[in-house]
């Protein structure tokens, strides 16, 4: 009992699965009856697992139906629900309806999930004389693939009347017929199946003959005529009857046809074919006018009741559209291409038909043969035109190959080029997934063209291409990298604000967003540079300009680090430095350090009557704050209140006897002089020397000769008086500045000795004030006292007095180290 049940069920199951699904029940059949010899509870285990199996490899069918005629866009089902799904699902996973006729003759609306009508379908085009009309279909979803099959019915509706091929039949019948003889009658011909399809036939009122409807070897409804009473041909020779045919549609079709019979004499012998049925082969490539065959038939009656003409009987529109045939010798032609995937048998009635109107019967059946005429076609499922980079495994599209021939014919086998990142997966029947293979790099590579090959295994091989082009879409992979890993930029001070000094430049590899670079500055390392109020950058094509303007004696050069974001999720970024050096502009005028020009009194030089020419009078020194040549300093004397006396070295500042002195020489002179720079447009200071001529150094102020006081004089003595007093305030405040500086300092290096001190440098002055070769504006008979300190690089300078002859000190030597002052010391940065 137990082995009937497992047979039952498998057999049912089995049934189910369709063709595909061969292997699997012969495997299954196998394993059942291998397992029938083993013992009862393993025959249970194994019924189990055989029921799972075939419940897991069996695939549902969905019915529906819809009347033929019905117009495009009409509902046919909800596929969604019967599929268990819902609308949205289906449309997230690309649901697709593919027909197995190759024509897209129903829609899914991803909306609603809605199966529709795409197009109006006429039964009679799809299915012919096939009945019951079903159109198959398969819905492919996608991540996951997923198949389901399904059947459209497509009902008929009453949409065609029967119609006769010819409108006039002529029947010879001998007037010794017999009543009861019948007479088949050509058929009509009624595209429509079913109740819709041809009923029965009538004929018109007569007292000869009535008619039958007969169904012939094909199932299909012809008419035959029966003789109710004997002919008189001499009564009358000829009957015109008319033929109705009815279909069973509601309301009913109808087609005439007008049946001549005519009454001939006796002829005994029909004429009878000799092979009858003939089966033939022919290739379906045969061209047109080719022959077929010959068919024979023979009569046993003599002259005219002899004679046989042939010709088709109940012939179809298709086969009298198809062959021919010659009466006379009776030789089949083809008359049209054959075509294989269409039909692929003939069944061709003929008719032998002797002189005295008797008639023999022969069937010629046509067989054809396949060649391989039909390339492959491959049908696209599903297609993306775009995938993101980086992105392995991702579907690309799912198309269908099949070919319309059959046998070795219709095999195919499917594939790409072997050097692309994308490989074929065989996925259900005929139906094939391209995915990548491995990561795709867009910077590499952004546009792939993808040709798939499908060649059928038929001889000569028939090859179909398709070519997809698919895009790579840009992720955010690249950080943004600049043209240089360091700028150097260049600008001159006392620049106008907001001026352009340089742009940086950075390009990235990806695209779109990913690649849109934003710029921006970083903060700098040092914590006291104002970068933010020094320059600023432009964010979209990295322009760099300064805010405002710069000076060079403050700030000589200064660095920061820029940094350029990408705007892709998430965004990358890269950096990196830019260096601005200031140019020296000619701004600042050249200062006088000696003779000071702000001193309370001024510095009279003492000039020996005894001088000989050239000797050094003073020396002018001089300092711009400016670099390069518009440090470079030279001396000139405008005024002197004896002309010729003096002169100066435009070089040094040196002031010295230009001849001997006389008694004539007034004993005070003012020298002007004019201190210029090397700049473009040049600077000048202007300085004024008071020389006093005396006799010897041990009597050094004389009284001068008495003259007539001046008015003006007396004025200037007065605002003398009234300057050296301002002055002298101020200098007192400076000096209380100074020194409380100092003791600030000092506590502070007490605290932290080893922070800074006071030192004499190598170097008698900084190089861009000072010229050590001797052409400078100081010579070395100057020493300079400078204290140095860590913090600001702010110094203090003391000028110290020129080292005189030994006119006026015997010991130089001991002179220089009291280090004595000409009238005051001052502090300059």
């Amino acid at each position: 009992m137990l082995r009937f049940l497992q047979r039952r069920n498998q057999s049912s199951a089995f049934q189910s699965l369709g063709n595909s699904k061969g292997l699997v029940a012969s495997t299954q059949w196998d394993l059942m009856e291998k397992l029938e010899k083993a013992h009862p509870k393993r025959q249970v285990i194994a019924f189990i697992f055989m029921m799972v199996l075939v419940q897991v490899c069996s695939e549902p069918t969905t019915q529906y139906s819809i009347l033929e005629e019905t117009e495009s866009g009409s509902f046919v089902a909800h596929l969604a629900k019967d599929l268990g799904l819902g609308a949205r699902e289906l449309a997230a996973r690309s649901a697709r309806v593919v027909s197995d006729d190759y024509k897209q003759r129903l829609l899914l609306d991803p909306e609603t999930g809605d199966l529709l009508l795409r197009e109006k379908v006429d039964r009679e085009e799809v299915c012919s004389t096939v009945d019951p009309c079903v159109l198959h279909f398969q819905v492919t979803l996608e991540k996951p693939v997923q198949y389901f099959q399904g059947e459209l019915l497509i009902q008929d509706i009453n949409d065609h009347a029967p119609e006769f091929p010819e409108g006039e039949m002529l029947l010879n019948i001998p007037e010794n017929s017999q009543p009861g003889t019948l007479l088949p009658l050509n058929l009509a011909q009624d595209l429509d199946v079913g109740s819709n399809g041809l009923q029965q036939y009538t004929v018109s009122p007569n007292s000869h003959f009535h008619v039958l409807t007969r169904n012939n070897s094909e199932g299909k409804k012809y008419p035959e005529l029966v003789q109710d009473r004997a002919l008189d041909r001499e009564e009358q020779a000829e009957l015109s009857l008319t033929l109705i045919a009815l279909d069973g549609g509601s309301p009913p079709r109808s087609g005439t046809a007008l049946v001549r019979i005519l009454i001939m004499d006796i002829n005994d012998n029909a004429p009878e074919f000799v092979n009858s049925p003939y089966e033939v082969q022919v290739l379906e490539s045969s061209l047109p006018d080719s022959p077929v065959l010959t068919v024979f038939a023979q009569d046993a009656d003599a002259g005219n009741f002899g004679r046989v003409s042939y010709g088709f009987f109940q012939a179809s529109d298709e086969i009298q559209r198809t062959f021919s045939i010659n009466k006379v010798t009776g030789e089949i032609q083809l008359k049209k291409e054959l075509d294989f995937e269409k039909i692929k048998f003939y069944h061709v009635k003929i008719e032998a038909t002797d002189g005295g109107g008797l008639s023999g019967k022969g069937l010629v059946i046509v067989e054809v043969l396949d060649v391989n005429d039909n390339a492959p076609e491959l049908t696209i499922s599903s297609l993306t035109s775009s995938v993101p980079e980086n992105a392995p495994e991702t579907i690309i599209s799912i198309f269908r190959v099949g070919d319309r021939d059959s046998g070795e014919n219709a095999k195919v086998v499917c594939s790409i080029p072997e050097n692309l990142p994308f490989i074929l997966k065989s996925t259900f029947k005929n139906f094939y997934t391209l995915v990548t293979e491995s990561p795709l790099d867009r910077e590499s590579r952004a546009e792939y063209n993808i040709t798939i090959m499908v060649s059928d295994l038929g001889t000569p091989r028939l090859t179909t291409w398709h070519t997809i082009t698919v895009q790579v879409s840009d992720v955010n992979d690249n950080a943004p990298a600049f043209t240089r890993t360091s700028y150097t930029m260049f600008v001159r001070e006392n620049n106008s604000p907001a001026l352009h000094i340089g742009t940086i430049s950075a390009t990235d590899s990806d695209s779109g967003s990913n690649a849109h670079i934003t710029y921006s500055l970083l903060l700098p390392h040092d914590p006291e540079l104002p970068l933010s109020s020094l320059i600023s950058i432009n964010a979209d094509n990295g322009q760099l300009f300064a805010l405002r303007a710069l000076d060079y004696e403050v700030l000589q050069a200064f660095e920061f680090h820029v940094g350029a974001t990408d705007r892709g999720s998430s965004a990358l970024s890269s950096q990196a430095l830019v260096r601005v050096v200031v140019l020296d502009d000619n701004d600042n005028a050249p200062f006088v350090l000696y003779p000071m020009q702000n001193a309370s009194a001024p510095c009279t030089e003492l000039l020996p009557r005894a001088a000989e020419p050239g000797y050094l009078v003073t020396k002018v020194v001089a300092v711009d704050r400016d670099s390069g040549q518009n440090a470079w300093l030279s001396f000139q004397l405008l005024k002197a209140t004896e002309p010729g006396l003096f002169s100066v070295w435009a070089h040094n500042g040196e002031v010295r006897t230009s001849r001997l002195l006389s008694e004539r020489d007034a004993p005070k002179h003012r020298l002007l002089m004019l201190v210029k720079d090397n700049g473009e447009p040049p600077r000048s200071a202007s300085v004024t020397l008071h020389v006093l001529l005396v006799d010897g150094f041990s009597q050094p102020y004389l009284s001068l000769p008495e003259v007539a006081p001046d008015p003006t004089q007396e004025v200037e003595d007065a605002l003398t008086v009234y300057l050296v007093i301002a002055l002298a305030s101020v200098s007192s405040l400076f000096l209380l500045s100074v020194v409380l500086f100092v003791g600030i300092k000092l506590c502070r290096r007490a605290r932290e000795p080893s922070l800074g001190g006071c030192s004499v440098p190598e170097e008698l002055f900084p190089g861009h004030m000072v010229d050590v070769s001797g052409t400078g504006t100081l010579s070395h008979n100057y020493q300079y006292e400078v204290c140095l300190t860590r913090d600001s690089g702010i110094g203090e300078f003391k000028f110290l007095k020129p080292m005189i002859p030994n006119l006026l000190v015997q010991d130089a030597g001991r002179e220089l180290n009291e280090n004595l002052h000409c009238r005051d010391s001052f502090v300059f940065s």
